[in-house]
């Protein structure tokens, strides 16, 4: 049955909740299979063949959603929504909650977006792009929150720590740490983090 009938002839609308829904988690699967290649090979070697079969779709689908290859990998290389969630959070929890993000991204979802920060190398020019979008959306964006001196160093100090605790956590895979509670870590790594946001707070 392809539609409702009316009194009026014409076909009730289907409800879009539920298609919208499937998109959404669709594009979301794309770019999360893109990250995940874009973490481990160089982005000339990456195909929408590729991106398509770790995502569980169709080529023709990604061209649909994104456009081509570059559109995909341009929306990859955007840290914009990942630091939304990175810097949610007021700025006397903020280290804490940053810590807290690093380790549940690593220990949920496997990975944490940040981290594509450390294959830059690998890319090329497109590199300098991730490079590029890491400053401004990461580091550049927390600075402007910060008061006091030095505000950009102590940005990207603090930025540096969330990134070695996920270099130990994700890549080095630490045992003390994996086997340790989030929580605990947030409190203890969070203090690091915060004193570099807010020093003498």
């Amino acid at each position: 049955m392809r539609g409702v009938s009316t009194s009026s002839g014409s076909r009730a609308a289907a409800p879009e909740g539920p298609a919208r829904r499937d998109a959404a988690d669709t594009k979301a699967g794309i770019l999360k299979a893109a990250r995940y290649l874009l973490a481990r090979h160089a982005h000339a070697d990456i195909t929408l063949k590729a991106v398509a079969e770790r995502a569980g779709v169709s080529a023709p689908l990604i061209l649909k959603y994104f456009g081509n290859k570059d559109a995909l990998f341009a929306r990859v290389m955007s840290f914009e929504t990942d630091a939304d969630d990175l810097l949610d959070a007021p700025l006397p929890d903020l280290g804490r909650h940053m810590v807290r993000h690093v380790l549940v991204s690593q220990r949920e979802r496997g990975a944490d977006p940040l981290l594509r920060i450390a294959f830059a190398p690998l890319h090329g020019d497109h590199g300098e792009i991730l490079r590029a979008n890491f400053r401004a959306q990461v580091t550049e964006r927390l600075a402007a929150r910060l008061t006091g001196p030095d505000a950009g160093l102590r940005a990207e100090l603090a930025v540096a720590g969330l990134l070695g605790l996920g270099v130990m956590y994700g890549i080095a895979r630490g045992p003390h740490l994996r086997e340790t509670d989030i929580d605990a870590i947030a409190d203890r790594y969070g203090t690091l983090v915060q004193e570099q946001l807010t020093p003498g707070a």
